[in-house]
């Protein structure tokens, strides 16, 4: 276990608050709704001047946490700029298991309903859960989904998660249930997922994590499944007391704690992302470098930066805590040698204040050290080359795995 992980006194164990007689859900797998950019969009001829995907099949490809025998779908219309008609949707078990297959096995496909029904509208703004789907899933297993849209979404505003680095796939017509997509067209974003829910067992914790691009896997491996909470799974399963755990990736590119960017801040979605998720008992929060690295590169920029990321982090674990949720704080990685390295050092120094007050400041429930686990010691304001894409900022597969690493599975075990 990594000696570089504190843990103090926990909040009090989440209550489940579930209605006497009423089945427990946990999320399994989650993708943070974002708005879709121009170049995020459908391409042609699945966008035209009013919408997308009119008469046209989507299928998705995702990854669990937790198995279930059962399943039920979550589908987002967060930012969608008109309502979301769904004429059909199916789950079933991509073939040969891969993430990103446009295959499925065509006997375990499964119909997904919403209140009984095969067809259904998500409101603007809103989202919808399916009803229980008769589909066994296993742990760390990719799954296959499958919406057919026949009028399509009457907006270029729709929900997607763009970072996916997983491939979906578009067809025109309705194919839903067919086994193979021929000459379909490869995406590499989410559209309309949000969540996937499993029954929970009597041991079924989930651990969200708020982060960013480096959550969120940039410079993973497209289809690999090896950003760094995927490989947190895998050694959180290897460890019997923690073998019941879903990791649910609540991770945005771009994204920051105190101001919107690419998405609403943390700050702004933590209860959507966070606290109304199934089964949450563990937060674990790590971004704030992207607040850093887009404030001026003065003095006074950055001491102001530096004091609203310690406030944001305390009111993050005061919202948790009311949740029952534990929290633990991660530090932030280096920058040096990327586009936020002002070269003086100015942003650097906000860097190492705010991760002292990460590691000292006390009010985390537990503190991560990812700082220490990819940087450089010969040069600790860069990271470690192996570790390094190349841009200087975000990590590689074998990074991801020192962030997977750094994290005891002993902080989710109880």
């Amino acid at each position: 276990m990594s000696s570089a992980v504190t843990v103090r006194g926990a909040a009090a164990e989440a209550v489940a608050g579930t209605p006497p007689g009423a089945e427990r859900w946990a999320v399994s797998w989650t993708s943070t709704p974002q708005q879709a950019a121009p170049e995020q969009l459908p391409p042609a001829p699945f966008i035209w001047g009013g919408g997308v995907l009119a008469d046209s099949t989507l299928r998705q490809t995702i990854r669990v946490s937790v198995p279930g025998e059962r399943i039920r779908l979550r589908l987002s219309n967060a930012f969608g700029g008109a309502p979301l008609p769904i004429t059909a949707a199916s789950v079933a078990l991509p073939e040969g298991g891969r993430a990103g297959a446009s295959a499925i096995r065509r006997d375990s496909a499964c119909p997904v309903t919403f209140s009984g029904r095969s067809s259904v509208v998500v409101p603007v703004g809103a989202h919808l859960v399916s009803d229980p789907v008769a589909l066994p899933v296993a742990a760390r297993s990719n799954l296959t989904v499958s919406i057919y849209l026949a009028q399509g979404q009457a907006s270029h505003r729709i929900t997607s998660h763009p970072g996916s680095r997983t491939t979906s796939h578009l067809l025109p017509g309705d194919h839903a249930t067919a086994a193979a997509l021929p000459g379909a067209t490869a995406v590499e974003h989410w559209y309309f997922l949000s969540g996937l829910e499993v029954p929970a067992g009597p041991a079924t914790r989930v651990a969200a994590v708020l982060g960013d691009s480096l959550t969120d896997g940039r410079g993973s491996t497209t289809d690999g499944n090896d950003r760094w909470p995927d490989q947190l799974v895998d050694r959180l399963h290897a460890y019997g007391p923690t073998a019941h755990v879903a990791v649910a990736n609540q991770a945005t590119g771009g994204n920051r704690v105190l101001d919107d960017g690419l998405g609403p801040s943390a700050l702004a979605r933590l209860d959507r992302d966070v606290l109304a998720q199934s089964g949450v008992t563990w937060l674990v929060v790590f971004e704030g470098v992207n607040d850093i690295g887009t404030a001026e590169p003065t003095e006074a920029a950055q001491r102001a930066v530096g004091t609203d990321l310690v406030t944001a982090y305390d009111q993050i674990v005061t919202r948790a805590h009311a949740q029952g949720i534990r929290v633990y704080g991660a530090t932030l990685t280096p920058f040096g040698g990327s586009d936020y390295d002002d070269r003086a050092g100015i942003r650097e120094a906000t860097r190492q204040a705010v991760n002292g007050w990460i590691r000292g400041g006390g009010r985390f429930d537990g503190v991560i050290d990812f700082d220490a686990a990819v940087r450089d010691p010969v040069s600790p304001r860069h990271l470690l080359p192996m570790a390094d894409t190349g841009d200087h900022l975000h990590l590689n597969p074998a990074g991801y795995r020192l962030l997977a690493d750094a994290v005891p599975a002993r902080l989710f075990a109880g």
